[in-house]
């Protein structure tokens, strides 16, 4: 079972080398964030967001705005500091126990689901913050099995290992009508739009 606690050890300590050590793909987050609906004017939020690596690319499509969300204070902190501007606003904290005032347009989870202790509790949390027609996002920037090679060394403690597209769009049905499923050799995705 994943603990917090040493969740927010292990990204704490990550934080100081997380963009150096990055490995980023530009078509294949261009092709998330085409599937995830990201696009000018909508409003956006980001989970588990880390030290902000996909902000840049919300500001270039001309989001409204984008809440980022990230339980590490270390990687919070670095994601405000990189983007001090009116349409990010950055919260240190645990998703599941943060309200909202208003859904957004589009929930993102890049690079992060594996690291949830209870993926069938997270989805359904993330269905409350997404607008009916709004669209929910589940996305790694590789293959599964590259993220469960990766997930076999330091961050065993906190990874569950990625389940199929398959399972995760069976957690998705009962609020999302999904449209995306990829599992393939340079990317995983499951996206659906939020139920009326």
């Amino acid at each position: 079972m994943i603990e917090t606690a040493d969740v927010i050890e292990f990204f704490d300590r990550c934080a100081p080398t997380w963009d150096a050590e990055m490995v980023r793909h530009d078509m294949v987050i261009e092709k998330i964030l085409d599937n995830g609906g990201i696009r000018a004017g909508i409003t956006v939020l980001d989970v588990a967001c880390g030290t902000g690596v996909l902000f840049g690319d919300y500001l270039s499509r001309g989001v409204k705005s984008v809440i980022g969300v990230d339980i590490s204070p270390e990687m919070a902190k670095r994601a405000a500091q990189k983007f001090p501007v009116p349409q990010i606003q950055v919260i240190c904290g645990d998703i599941e126990k943060i309200m909202f005032d208003n859904p957004f347009d589009a929930v993102m989870v890049y690079n992060a689901f594996p690291h949830f202790p209870e993926p069938d509790r997270l989805i359904q949390k993330l269905a409350l913050f997404t607008r009916a027609g709004g669209r929910l996002t589940v996305a790694h920037g590789m293959s599964r099995s590259k993220i469960d090679s990766r997930h076999h060394g330091p961050a065993r403690k906190v990874s569950n290992g990625l389940m199929s597209e398959i399972q995760l769009q069976k957690i998705f049905e009962p609020y999302f009508e999904v449209d995306i499923v990829i599992s393939d050799d340079e990317m995983y995705q499951v996206s659906g739009v939020r139920k009326v």
